[in-house]
C-alpha cells in the first residue's frame, strides 16, 4: 500500500551549480521576505525553489504541495539555516516518506541551531572580535579594521562551505551532532558572559572626579573605589542599563540616549571624567 502523502520525484540530483544558487541565495535573499507571522519561511521557499522545480517538475500538484509545506512557519539561525536546508534537500531528493516528514524534521532543527547560532555568531564571535578591533582602531591601528573583516569573510565562508557537507550526511547528521548541540551551546553561552564581562572591565572607561575636601583632607573617591574593588564603576553602570532595559515600554535606544544625557550632565558638574 503506497503513502498518498509521499511526494513524488524526478529523480532529480542536485549539481555544483544547484549549491551555488542555494547559497548566494541564503547570503542575499533569506531575510528578504522576513514577516511576524511566519518569519523566514518566504525566505526558505525563496532560496530552494528552482531545486524544488527541478526534483518536483514545474506546475506539478507535487511541487504546489512542497511549496505550500515550506511557507509554514520557519525560523533559525541565519549562520546555521543551510544546515537544515541541506539536510532536507537530501530527504526530499531521497523521496522522503512524507511531507509531514521533512516539515518535522525542519521543526526539530531550527530550535537547536537557532540557540547555538544565536550564541555563536550573534554574541561571541562580535564580542570577541569587535573588542579586538574597536581598541585597536581606537588606539589608531588600522589592523583593526582588517580584523574585523577578515572574520566576516570567514563567517561567510563558513555559511558557504556547511550546505553541501550537510547535504552528504543527510538525515544521519541529526543522530550524529544532536547529542553534541546542547552541550555546544552551553559552552558558547558561559564564553559570551565571560567575554562581555572583560569588555565591562576594559572597553568602558569611567572613572570618579569628585574629589571634595573634608577639613583639610582631599577624599578621592575614584581611589578608594579602586581598593574596594577595581572597575567597580563600569560595572554598575552596565547593571544600571541591564536594569533599565527590564523596564516596561524601555528600549535600547532610549536607554542610549539616557546615558548620553546622564553623561553628558554628570561631566559638566565634573563628577565623573574619561
Amino acid at each position: 500500500m503506497t503513502n498518498s502523502n509521499k511526494p513524488k520525484t524526478t529523480g532529480y540530483k542536485l549539481t555544483d551549480a544547484d549549491f551555488k544558487q542555494i547559497n548566494r541565495r541564503s547570503l542575499f535573499g533569506f531575510q528578504l521576505g522576513w514577516n511576524y507571522e511566519r518569519m523566514q519561511a518566504s525566505g526558505y521557499l525563496y532560496t530552494i525553489l528552482p531545486q524544488l522545480r527541478k526534483m518536483y517538475g514545474d506546475g506539478t500538484p507535487e511541487l504546489k504541495k512542497m511549496m505550500k509545506l515550506h511557507t509554514q512557519f520557519f525560523n533559525t539561525s541565519n549562520f546555521f539555516n543551510t544546515i537544515v536546508t541541506g539536510i532536507d534537500l537530501a530527504l526530499e531528493e531521497e523521496g522522503a516518506k512524507s511531507a509531514e516528514t521533512v516539515n518535522g524534521l525542519k521543526a526539530g532543527l531550527m530550535g537547536p541551531f537557532a540557540a547555538i547560532g544565536d550564541a555563536i555568531f550573534g554574541a561571541l564571535i562580535p564580542a570577541i572580535f569587535g573588542a579586538i578591533a574597536a581598541d585597536m582602531a581606537v588606539k589608531g591601528n588600522p589592523l583593526g579594521v582588517l580584523i574585523w573583516v577578515l572574520a566576516c569573510v570567514a563567517i561567510m565562508v563558513f555559511r558557504w562551505s556547511q550546505l553541501k557537507f550537510a547535504y552528504k550526511e543527510g538525515s544521519t547528521l541529526v543522530t550524529t551532532m544532536q547529542h553534541r548541540l546542547t552541550a555546544l551551546t552551553d559552552a558558547a553561552t558561559q564564553l559570551g558572559v565571560f567575554m562581555v564581562g572583560a569588555l565591562v572591565a576594559t572597553m568602558i572607561n569611567v572613572k570618579l572626579a569628585w574629589t571634595p575636601m573634608i577639613g583639610d583632607v582631599k577624599i578621592d573617591f575614584q581611589n578608594n573605589l579602586d581598593m574596594l574593588l577595581p572597575r567597580l564603576l563600569p560595572a554598575v553602570i552596565v547593571l544600571a542599563v541591564y536594569w533599565l532595559l527590564g523596564k516596561k515600554n524601555m528600549t535600547s535606544t532610549k536607554a542610549i540616549f539616557i546615558v548620553l544625557f546622564v553623561s553628558i550632565a554628570l561631566s559638566a558638574l565634573g563628577v565623573i571624567s574619561k
